[in-house]
């Protein structure tokens, strides 16, 4: 039997649905649809594929082997579909989206930046931009929901199967405010111990980065902590105390050059991590997103000749 006649969209959209939300019942409430409902349809779609795609347990549902083999097609495969109707809409096919995950170590210079440029080439097109952990990001990208993931994040385990170009390596600083105390002359710059560290949320990839700087240089951190990856609350948290910040340099390259934060300077440069482009190989890139790889190449080269600032 062919098993193309047997699929049909719902049951892509109920799979891609609850791995999306990791609960048959929420799954349900996303779908507007009953929870024995979302149950019948998996069983469906188990039975036609001839494999248990989640395992099911009181905490929710979690893929197995085959459901993780199995979504790397299904989300492609739905969101192919959404492109192409989309693309049929009035205006929409001339206008084109790229949808964009975005890490805090580009949000400050490379990414806006990039939709600067492609605004100027492109006057109708959409550039919508997510921002959170890597992780998440790169999960959005497997199952379709994200054309591109653009920042530091090689490290990351959910980079496996994704394809990933590297544009440039960037490195850790610690920058203060101006006037800070550790600025003075005699002070020990090699001591944080009275100053809060604002640092990325633990678990993170850049706050393995982070956490390696500290390590590699022989600083102990001070145990007072803000710990986010929030740029804007970050900058204004430092420039408005005596806070230690320890962040990616593109994220603080405007403000080091405008004198608004200086970097603190401890005889020692972190190796820096490789900023890149993430896609999925087995999705096929529209045209808005292949303007947008060009433009970040574009830019990123801009960047490492220093013309980027």
């Amino acid at each position: 039997m062919n098993i193309d006649t047997r699929i049909k969209f719902r049951h892509l959209l109920c799979f891609l649905e609850v791995a999306r939300q990791g609960s048959l019942a929420r799954a349900a409430d996303q779908l507007a649809v009953s929870q024995p409902a979302i149950s019948k349809t998996l069983k469906e779609l188990e039975e036609i594929l001839d494999a248990s795609l989640f395992d099911r347990s009181k905490s929710g549902a979690s893929l197995t082997e085959a459901g993780l083999a199995f979504m790397r097609y299904a989300g492609p495969c739905v969101q192919a579909l959404r492109d192409g109707v989309n693309s049929l809409r009035e205006g929409e096919y001339a206008a084109g989206t790229v949808r964009l995950g975005v890490l805090s170590t580009v949000e400050g210079l490379l990414v806006p930046e990039m939709v600067r440029r492609l605004h100027q080439q492109h006057p109708s097109l959409v550039v919508s931009v997510l921002t959170g952990p890597g992780a998440y990001l790169l999960s959005q990208l497997r199952v379709g929901e994200l054309d591109l993931v653009v920042g530091r994040m090689t490290d990351n385990p959910e980079i496996h199967g994704l394809t990933f170009e590297h544009l440039y390596s960037e490195s850790m600083t610690l920058v203060v405010r101006a006037g800070h105390p550790l600025l003075e002359e005699g002070a020990d710059r090699r001591s944080l111990d009275g100053f809060p560290l604002v640092l990325p949320l633990a678990g993170t990839t850049i706050r393995k980065h982070a956490d390696g700087f500290f390590v590699q240089s022989g600083i102990s951190p001070p145990r007072q902590r803000l710990e986010t990856l929030s740029l804007a609350l970050s900058r204004r948290y430092v420039q408005s105390g005596d806070a230690v910040w320890i962040a990616p340099l593109d994220a603080v390259r405007l403000d080091l050059a405008s004198g608004e934060l200086v970097e603190l300077d401890l005889g020692f440069k972190e190796p820096g991590g490789s900023v890149g482009i993430c896609s999925n190989a087995s999705l096929p890139l529209s045209l808005a997103a292949q303007w947008a790889v060009e433009t970040l190449r574009e830019a990123a080269l801009d960047y490492r000749e220093g013309r980027l600032a």
